[in-house]
């Protein structure tokens, strides 16, 4: 069977864009493209916008186990934080400590650390603040997966996407002019080639690496007693060489949070790749024995759960901020096109975004 022949060239003045996911760089790219007057449809598999920029609520309170925080360097980034302030603060916890395996300090802080910054009242507030205004006209479809893209059949010159959802609900969504791929490498290849486009796209995406991360996430209510202010360091948080963690947070630390002592730990790369398809509970209890290792932290926790992202950290970035085709039109975004920072997201799908509509 034949690829699919794509839509030829023509202009996108006010034109109808799909953006495939809805981390922060689609949602830049989304907002970006909104902004300067044209229609945006965003398709998402998960329930929530923010990709990785993730938040688990429980009955002790909110975890951030995706991106832990942010900083602040491209200009861009720093105005289009302003049109959300309410949904960001500067986190105290900036003296982050490097630690040996067994949790001792092996590196101090700088004397004027880089600012970190959170959202507030959690790091997905953010991303859900930008992505507000396009979910209030109905143009963000959640729990919608993006299985097919392909020559619109009522009008060769647009695109239309094959869906399915809930139950395996499919749909088709017809009528673009452009479709942008705002997910991890990996998935924008697989999308691609099953769709038959763009072979010389997922060339360029095989140098991409990216790791998988197993977080583990974990609620000490007991800290709350009388004479008690927290469990274990007086750090809030730091990077450790121990071979099973690479970050650790006190999540209760972080402004707008509640009281309640709760860490986020992120394992290493490596052994999260070399652990990647053992069942939770085996995870969970290796995690949090290296856990009480690093920090003394033995007491039992009321909460501890563990939760896997397949794709989280970039090894070897695309080494440019977008990929656009105008004769296709066609583009991919994403934090792993530049390295792995929230900013990195926010920059790759405005990039794009403004190639587009150049």
């Amino acid at each position: 069977m034949p690829a699919p022949r794509p839509p030829t060239s023509r202009s996108l003045a006010s034109s109808h864009f799909a953006v495939i996911g809805a981390g922060l760089a689609g949602i830049a790219c989304a907002r970006t493209l909104a902004q300067s007057g044209h229609r945006v449809t965003v398709f998402e598999q998960s329930g929530s916008v923010g990709g990785r920029i993730a938040t688990r609520k429980t009955p002790f309170g909110s975890f951030d186990c995706g991106a832990q925080y942010f900083t602040i360097r491209d200009p861009r980034f720093q105005q289009a934080l302003e049109t959300a302030p309410q949904a960001r603060r500067r986190w105290s916890a900036t003296a982050v400590r490097v630690l040996d395996p067994l949790g001792r300090v092996i590196e101090a802080p700088r004397p004027e650390p880089e600012p970190h910054w959170v959202g507030t009242p959690e790091m997905e507030a953010l991303p859900r603040a930008w992505a507000q205004p396009l979910a209030d006209a109905g143009a963000v479809h959640l729990l919608s997966r993006v299985d097919r893209i392909e020559p619109d059949a009522l009008d060769a010159q647009r695109w239309q996407l094959r869906t399915s959802g809930p139950q395996d609900t499919a749909q088709v969504f017809p009528g673009f002019d452009a479709v942008v791929l705002a997910i991890p490498a990996p998935h924008a290849a697989t999308l691609l080639e099953r769709s038959r486009l763009a072979p010389v796209f997922v060339e360029r995406l095989k140098p991409v690496e990216m790791a998988p991360c197993w977080t583990l996430m974990l609620a000490f209510p007991q800290a709350l007693q009388p004479g008690l202010s927290h469990l274990g360091p007086q750090w809030n948080a730091a990077r450790s060489t121990h071979h099973r963690i690479a970050w650790l947070a006190r999540e209760s630390s972080k402004p707008g949070r509640g009281p309640v002592e709760r860490w986020t730990v992120q394992a290493s790369p490596n052994w999260s790749a070399e652990h990647l398809a053992d069942d939770e509970p085996r995870v969970e209890a290796k995690l949090l024995k290296a856990f009480a290792e690093v920090t003394g932290i033995r007491a039992q926790p009321a909460h501890s759960e563990v939760r896997r992202w397949r794709y989280a950290r970039t090894l070897q970035p695309l080494g440019r901020s977008h990929l656009w085709d105008p004769q296709v039109r066609l583009g991919l975004c994403g934090d792993w096109c530049l390295g792995q920072r929230v900013e990195h997201a926010f920059v790759s799908g405005l990039e794009l975004a403004l190639a587009a509509t150049a």
